[in-house]
């Protein structure tokens, strides 16, 4: 079903009189119903055994390089809310309350962190935990860490991350395991980015250009504003102006942006413009990651509204992607990938589901 991003239990349901289910599963085809209340029971961690079974076969067989011709391969690192509601709830539901012009309403709702590796020509999901009702998404993140520097602890040296992480435990966590932190500064009263601004004043910035971008970069490093850290830390920061040219007007208009980061590896190790491509790729797990498991994946989609049910379902999602890329990356020639999108590939792989479809009266 997955593989096939049917999206739904009862398109899977409409299958289940072909003979190639009792091929690979010995038996017919269980109902939606069955396979929903089956996910309840489902063991997560086994699914993650595969996953990281997969990840293994592919980076023993070179499938996977670092991004941006660096050494260094990165884990990116972000929440996401995968669905609520008004009516459905169950015991793994957040809460919340909506001020309507009506009155107040409960809603329920389910928050995930999920991970995913950051390599040349693909950001590869490896895990996801759930958000637990009344805890923050940084708690769950570090949880979801700790499991992943337990399960691939040479897959990566290097994390990514929103503004949200940059606290000094989130660090602490990482620099006790040997991996180095990218993290967006975003609030404005931490002293190590009013240290750095103030520095930053009086320094001549590099001058980058990316495509349309210029950028202009300040980038310092043996900050000790952040004590509880207790690791010197550096602070990168840049203005970023776009040229984009108006369809109403046929001009071009620049767009700046201004951006500010805080890491724990020093420059020798990273050096600036390799640093914000790293940087800037932290958008690819919502680009390339959440993007396309929702959209086209449907991860989003509650097959059956149960915790365990609800995890099961996203990391056989995650596995499916895996599986997915792995085969268009490795096992179709240059000239067919070229030549088609992967949406177009995997339409073909649904055609194939249906290929076998008996219209004989049972």
């Amino acid at each position: 079903m997955a593989l096939g991003q049917l999206g739904s239990l009862n398109a899977l349901e409409q299958n289940k009189d072909q003979s190639y289910w009792r091929k690979w599963i010995k038996d017919n085809l269980p109902s939606a119903d069955a396979i929903g209340d089956g996910f309840k029971e489902i063991v997560c961690d086994d699914i993650r055994e595969i996953i990281k079974h997969v990840y293994s076969r592919m980076k023993r067989n070179k499938a996977l390089k670092p991004a941006y011709g660096s050494t260094s391969f990165a884990l990116i690192l972000d929440g996401h809310e995968n669905h609520s509601s008004y009516l459905r709830e169950c015991g793994g539901c957040l809460e919340r309350v909506i001020h309507k012009s009506s009155g107040d309403v409960k809603q329920s709702y389910h928050r995930l962190v999920m991970v995913s590796l950051l390599c040349e020509g693909i950001t590869l999901p490896l895990d996801m935990e759930s958000q637990r009702p009344r805890e923050g998404e940084v708690a769950c993140a570090m949880r979801l860490l700790k499991r992943v520097l337990k399960n691939y602890p040479r897959a990566f040296d290097l994390i990514l991350a929103d503004g949200l992480y940059a606290q000094a435990p989130f660090l602490k966590l990482a620099l006790k395991h040997g991996k180095e932190v990218i993290a967006v500064l975003k609030d404005k009263r931490r002293d190590v980015l009013k240290d750095a601004n103030g520095l930053f004043k009086g320094v001549k910035p590099e001058f980058f250009q990316n495509g349309n971008t210029k950028i202009e970069c300040w980038d310092m490093e043996n900050f000790t504003s952040w004590p509880q850290v207790g690791h010197p830390v550096r602070v990168v920061s840049t203005v970023e102006r776009k040229s984009v040219r108006r369809q109403k007007t046929k001009k071009i208009h620049w767009e700046a942006s201004k951006w500010a980061w805080v890491t724990t590896i020093p420059k020798k190790r990273l050096g600036t413009k390799t640093f914000l491509k790293f940087a800037h790729g932290r958008w690819k797990i919502e680009n390339e990651g959440f993007n396309e498991l929702v959209n086209y994946w449907h991860a989003n989609h509650v097959y059956c509204h149960h915790p365990v049910a609800i995890e099961g379902f996203w990391l056989i999602t995650m596995l499916a992607y895996i599986l997915f890329h792995a085969f268009i990356g490795r096992n179709l020639k240059p000239q067919i990938r070229d030549k088609h999108t992967k949406k177009y590939l995997a339409m073909m792989v649904t055609a194939e589901l249906y290929s076998t479809e008996s219209f004989a009266p049972s």
